[in-house]
């Protein structure tokens, strides 16, 4: 029997044809669903695998065209209510423009999955590799386009409580969103078959069920501790609260300073009094202090009395003005007892977040809604990592969705951070999206062998050690102040280490994957008969 007979053979066994749609179409938005509640705040993590393995089966088989829709049937039941948040206070555009963009991407994927259908038939036991490498291609490509990419929604960040977690820190999150979808690659491979058939259909799918235990082992079995531990350090969160929630909330900006403000000098208070440890070092969130306290003196006057009063340096998430006029800076400031800011020691975030902290292409974005005006002034990036040297620890510091990119996080720790430190401000969110954001922080803790905290202007704010746990974690809208000690790092897990690079090795397995599948397909179209 010829090989071009064999594969015949086998899909008429199989069933030569792909889903019927009535069965297609509910598994694309169920593969969706699936993966929607793999994420926190429902952190089903089981289900990420069964949302990829939906997708799979739904576009197998499929025309490009039938592919691409119903992935974006499955982006949109994905991406729409998680990125729910993004609506709360700027109206439904945003929302729907956002969802509707990173839809687009798992469109890109129902396609590549369709393509590769001949390769995933000819090859069985290939269909997890298949989804694997596909998935990170989609996600590589995701987190870096449009305008610097939008990684929310990455698989590895559906995964803050499985156990393939500690895979970070072997490969970062590109390696844990591998093999997430390796997971429902095995699924898809082990759930597309004739079972009516000889007993010989339990050999290969005993084999792939063996893979899919493996690669639940794998997790646990990589080593999580601090790696080349250098002492602790004593750090306070405060998580001051605004006055309200939603964009206004720096309407009153002097009362968030001194929300913030206020908290410390009560902290002090307990630490004169003996009921709490003086900590080494206090960390206050982003945007805590909107009014400018390089140029206006009585901001900087309450942020030094704070820090003299507790005797250690705070880190203040300020905006400053400048450097030129029309520009702003969303930056962490150290500020030493006595001497007041260490300039030297300042970190200038690197990735404004495009259309909330800067509008590109303003004049086509107005023509699509004026509420772009409301960023009357663009947020300019800095130019160096979030190295800051603190005394008891060089923090590794990143703002915001700034956790989500892997290089910028890498940059910090290559740079000699020992704490890797996210000072973000969910005013403008809710809870479903802080917890979205502490999941990532916990695999960056994971990924880099590094203690890890979030400081909130509203929560979650909490503490991750270096296996992903959470201690300490806030309540949400409300202030607080919690106290821990932290273990400090100098070592280097081997994702830090490699960097990007396994991301590259997968993206470019994708790429070939996608050059095969041509291939096999334009040798099919030549077949005789």
């Amino acid at each position: 029997m010829t090989t071009l007979e064999q594969e015949q053979s086998r899909a008429v066994a199989d069933g030569a044809r792909p889903l019927p749609l009535t069965l297609a179409v509910p598994a694309a938005v169920l593969a969706g669903v699936a993966l929607l509640l793999a994420f926190p705040p429902y952190g089903m993590w089981p289900l990420a695998p069964v949302g990829v393995a939906l997708l799979a089966a739904a576009a197998h088989r499929r025309r490009l065209r039938a592919g691409a829709g119903l992935g974006f049937l499955a982006g949109v039941a994905l991406f729409a209510p998680l990125l729910e948040w993004t609506n709360l206070h700027t109206g439904y555009l945003p929302w729907a423009l956002l969802s509707l963009l990173q839809a687009a991407y798992l469109a890109l994927l129902g396609a590549a999955t369709a393509w590769v259908s001949p390769l995933a038939d000819r090859h069985r036991a290939a269909w997890p590799l298949l989804t694997g490498v596909l998935w990170v291609g989609q996600e590589a490509l995701r987190d870096r386009t449009p305008f610097g990419g939008f990684p929310w929604g990455r698989l590895a960040f559906s995964q803050d409580t499985s156990p393939m977690l500690r895979l970070a820190a072997l490969g970062g999150a590109p390696l844990v969103t591998f093999a997430v979808a390796v997971a429902g690659g095995i699924l898809v491979a082990v759930a597309w078959r004739d079972w009516r058939r000889a007993p010989g259909q339990w050999r290969p799918v005993a084999g792939l069920t063996a893979g899919l235990v493996a690669l639940l082992a794998a997790g646990p079995a990589v080593p999580a501790e601090v790696r080349g531990a250098d002492g602790t350090v004593t750090v306070a969160i405060v998580q001051g609260n605004v006055p309200r929630l939603g964009l206004d909330f720096n309407a009153q900006r002097q009362a968030v300073l001194n929300n913030h403000v206020d908290a410390t000098l009560e902290l002090a208070e307990r630490v004169t009094e003996g009921g709490q440890p003086r900590p080494d070092l206090v960390v206050w969130p982003e945007n805590s202090s909107d009014i400018d306290p390089l140029r206006n003196p009585a901001a900087g006057e309450r942020i030094g009395q704070a820090a003299d009063a507790i005797g250690a340096p705070i880190l203040v998430g300020a905006v400053l003005a400048g450097p030129e006029a029309g520009q702003v800076r969303n930056v962490g400031l150290l500020w030493r007892p006595g001497t007041g800011v260490d300039l030297d020691q300042t970190y200038v975030k690197r990735h404004p977040v495009p259309f909330a902290e800067y509008v590109p292409l303003r004049s086509l974005a107005r023509m699509v809604s004026s509420q772009v005006d409301r960023v009357s002034s663009d947020f300019v990036p800095g130019d160096r990592p979030g190295v800051v040297d603190a005394g008891a620890a060089v923090l590794g510091d990143v703002i915001c969705f700034e956790v989500a990119y892997d290089g910028i996080v890498r940059d910090t720790v290559t740079g000699g951070a020992q704490l890797l430190v996210v000072q973000t401000n969910n005013a403008t969110f809710d809870v479903a999206e802080a917890r979205q954001q502490l999941a990532m922080v916990r695999l960056r803790a994971v990924e880099h062998g590094r203690a890890a905290l979030m400081a909130s202007t509203v929560g979650v704010s909490g503490f991750v050690s270096p296996d992903g746990r959470v201690d300490g974690a806030t309540g949400f809208n409300t202030a607080a102040v919690v106290v821990r000690q932290m273990e400090l790092g100098n070592g280097r897990t081997p994702a830090t280490t490699a960097g990007v690079w396994p991301e590259v090795a997968l993206t470019a397995l994708a790429v070939a994957a996608l050059a095969g599948a041509a291939v096999l397909r334009r040798r099919r179209e030549v077949a005789p008969g």
